[in-house]
């Protein structure tokens, strides 16, 4: 079924692959003697195409990957982004491939390029293999495989920057999106799931006020509980682990609330203007 549906985008990929100009002169495979792919070779689920050198960094730039992430690369081709991450960014990486001469060779150019205590590309499908440990996700796939691969990215750790180039989640909608000359990359950052009821007290455990939270994806909403009156969240956000909000206190006082995700726990502080309190927060 994933064969048929490849072939009926086919076409639309194939339009996009001649205005990139992604020939060899464009985005040239990193190839050797033993293996050297075609742009536009049809693989499992998807045509190969080489991700830009310019955008590669661009991507791993925008995700802020550093010597202290794990990035994966999924669908990793000649190996080009898992590389750049350890060679430029100083990360630990890895690349899942599914096809063997493929990912033979990603591993090859690695050694190549003098990164391979740091990066391992894995011989296998992006459905099956664990990367849940990553904290960079990079992709490159048909919007369906973006899709499918939504559910597994959204219960990664919150603050996981995932990148994909050309393609979207569709509606889950970007945090940003990255300029390219022919295509963009999109980066969404997982949000901790703050959906539900938080009771919040203070940090002398006196309840402070109850917020109801509705999410989808990154974006929050709700109602807050306090003194009995109920009005809405003014400003609510999540991004990664945080979220926060702001409202009007009893007395009418504008107060900012910023707290850190951890489950059904978050803590965090409760600011008007100066002042600082510190609070707890429980999901019932």
């Amino acid at each position: 079924m994933m064969r048929n549906r490849l072939r009926s985008l086919l076409p639309v990929i194939a339009i996009a692959f001649a205005a990139s100009g992604a020939g060899a002169q464009a985005v040239k495979p990193h190839g050797d003697d033993i293996y050297m792919p075609q742009p536009g070779q049809v693989g499992k689920d998807v045509m190969w195409l080489g991700t830009p050198e310019a955008m590669v960094t661009a991507m791993l730039r925008a995700a802020k990957a550093g010597p202290d992430d794990f990035v994966a690369d999924l669908g990793a081709g000649d190996g080009r982004i898992a590389i750049a991450a350890a060679k430029e960014f100083g990360a630990r990486a890895m690349g899942i491939e599914y096809e063997p001469k493929m990912a033979a060779l990603a591993q090859r150019n690695a050694e190549r390029e003098g990164v391979a205590d740091r990066v391992r590309i894995v011989h296998g499908d992006i459905f099956k293999e664990d990367f849940s440990r990553a904290s960079v996700v990079t992709l490159y796939l048909l919007p369906e495989l973006n899709l499918q691969l939504r559910p597994q990215i959204l219960a990664m750790k919150p603050g996981t920057r995932v990148v994909s180039y050309t393609f979207t989640m569709t509606d889950w909608e970007p945090d940003e999106t990255i300029k390219g000359s022919t295509f963009d990359a999109y980066l969404w950052i997982v949000p901790a799931q703050v959906a539900g009821r938080w009771s919040v007290a203070d940090d002398h455990g006196k309840d402070v006020a109850v917020v109801d939270i509705a999410q989808q994806f990154q974006k929050i909403g709700g109602t807050i509980l306090v003194g009995g009156k109920a009005q809405p969240l003014l400003g609510p956000f999540v991004s990664g682990r945080e979220f926060g909000f702001s409202y009007l206190d009893r007395d009418g006082a504008f107060r900012a609330v910023r707290l850190t995700v951890d489950g059904n726990r978050a803590t965090g502080v409760s600011r008007l203007g100066e002042y600082e309190a510190k609070l707890t927060a429980r999901r019932s």
